[in-house]
């Protein structure tokens, strides 16, 4: 993607595998948007291909469309619209796009139970709370049950019970209904939990592709052990710790107090890559 003379995105190459959760991570200004917004059609690419179920979104039709879900940050639409009529209307349109292997659109009960908006059904949009809100988004985003789901920020706001049910529905769709998805978020935690793969973006750039733990044994430095003998604190770094934690129990067993080995986690990887980036670049 280029505007002007600046490329904002440069030999970006990846690709989904289905029923997978792919998080997309990187620095603001890192080109997030702009892919999710390439892939998802609302934007028109400088150059390169893109394939998304198989078409171009730049060529793409409404049938494809139908195929494929989107979950903004925000969504407007007529605040006079109770939560079940406006699932019911929205899910009317895809009833002409049937899918071979699922029940197109979700039955709108059903769907309710899903993102926990059952008793919010008869509610006003204008009366929902922010987390109530954000559940909509996700049930307008998946009410044509997609076998493609863009979630950009889908958890800003939750609380931490209504992020771990959010979590659950994650897990729901891309393990019964083998839907893959396509998450961007600044939730280091958050992409640690649910991702199979995580892409971090950088300079506009992929810098880094794998698994959480992939990554972390890419860029692992020394594991930290910690430790309290008779009564004094210890501290020892190791590339791996495992052995050398044996043999301190070994030599020392229950008078080990307070133990802990602390690992590189995600967010450990995600800095030292993208400083490592950044530091190369200057």
């Amino acid at each position: 993607m280029r505007y002007g003379t600046k490329d904002v995105l440069t030999g970006v190459s990846f690709a989904a595998r289905s029923g997978e959760v792919l998080v997309l991570l990187g620095p603001n200004g890192a080109g997030k948007t702009t892919i999710v917004e390439i892939l998802e059609g609302f934007r028109m690419r400088s150059s390169g291909e893109v394939a998304v179920l198989g078409t171009d979104p730049a060529k793409a039709d409404e049938a494809w469309r139908a195929r494929v879900g989107v979950v903004l940050q925000s969504w407007r639409d007529h605040g006079k619209w109770r939560v079940r009529e406006l699932l019911g209307h929205l899910g009317g349109y895809y009833r002409r796009y049937p899918s071979p292997g699922k029940q197109r659109p979700w039955p709108v009960d059903d769907l309710l139970e899903v993102v926990g908006l059952t008793a919010a059904a008869d509610t006003r949009l204008t009366k929902l709370s922010g987390g109530q809100r954000r559940r909509l988004d996700v049930a307008i985003g998946i009410v044509g049950r997609p076998e493609l789901l863009f979630l950009d920020e889908p958890t800003v706001g939750f609380d931490p019970e209504a992020r771990r049910e959010f979590h659950d529905l994650v897990h729901r769709l891309t393990d019964v209904d083998d839907t893959t998805i396509l998450l961007t978020t600044h939730d280091l935690d958050e992409a640690e939990k649910l991702a199979d793969r995580i892409l971090i973006l950088a300079g506009g750039r992929i810098i880094a592709d794998g698994s959480a733990d992939e990554l972390s044994r890419r860029v692992a430095g020394a594991s930290e052990i910690r430790w309290t003998l008779n009564g004094q604190r210890f501290v020892h770094s190791a590339e791996n710790p495992t052995p050398y934690v044996r043999e301190l129990l070994t030599q020392h067993g229950d008078a080990i107090a307070d133990l802990e080995v602390r690992r590189n986690n995600l967010e450990d990887t995600y800095m030292r890559l993208v400083h490592d980036f950044e530091g190369g670049r200057q």
